[in-house]
């Protein structure tokens, strides 16, 4: 999961991602904590796929019972540690989405925002399917994605993290369509929400798509009974 990011955006470098963020994406990044909080409840126990170095799970674990994240770089884990001090009622776990080490139904909530359905780069049928897995009956799944409608200043951010160099160049010959691609291997497309439909519908699961913000799309499911295609 992750290998670019576990290799070249750990810990102080993917914070500076964010810092350098325009007015507004961070205003889209706000607009999808604001609707992930809009999900949670105070007792809830809240399972964050690809935490980075803390930056969701910061906002969400004022308001819920206990926040866990997991991502498969340790520097990202020892960042979050550090980043998330002030809260204790969250766990860190080195841990790949697709391959999850927590029992069946665990977790009240499961969140995979900001296009972790792609940039995690890890078969998306499976990692649906361990959302849903780890997610108890009517408990809720969030993911997310980036909207059409931000592209161009989603380009632009990517182009600001290339002049950093925290990223390779962008290449514009081959980005278009909603797909980044950099010189240095780096290539992220986004997710649309009829792909969303199908991946949770083979897991017995429906998802409402609705877009936030003009800027996410997002998935939000609350889970079913049973599943129809068991991991």
């Amino acid at each position: 999961m992750g290998g670019y990011y576990r290799k070249h955006l750990v810990g102080p470098d993917l914070e500076r991602v964010y810092e350098i963020a325009s007015p507004r994406i961070r205003q889209y990044l706000r607009a999808e904590i604001e609707n992930v909080l809009n999900h949670v409840r105070g007792s809830d126990r809240v399972l964050e796929m690809g935490c980075g170095y803390g930056r969701v799970l910061r906002e969400v674990a004022p308001h819920v019972g206990r926040a866990v994240g997991i991502d498969v770089a340790q520097g990202n884990l020892r960042s979050a540690a550090s980043y998330l001090s002030v809260h204790r009622n969250c766990d860190l776990a080195i841990m790949n989405a697709v391959q999850l080490g927590f029992r069946d139904e665990a977790f009240d909530a499961t969140i995979c925002v900001q296009n972790g359905i792609s940039a995690f780069g890890v078969d998306r049928p499976r990692l649906v399917a361990e959302a849903v897995r780890v997610t108890r009956a009517g408990g809720r799944i969030l993911f997310s994605t980036y909207s059409p409608r931000i592209w161009a200043d989603r380009l632009e951010w990517f182009r600001s993290q290339a002049r950093e160099g925290l990223i390779g160049a962008v290449d514009e010959s081959r980005t278009k369509e909603g797909t980044i691609v950099c010189r240095d291997g780096l290539r992220l497309s986004a997710a649309s929400g009829d792909e969303f439909r199908a991946l949770f519908e083979h897991q017995g699961q429906l998802a409402h798509i609705r877009e936030v913000d003009r800027s996410s799309v997002f998935a939000e499911v609350v889970r079913r009974e049973s599943r129809l295609h068991p991991r």
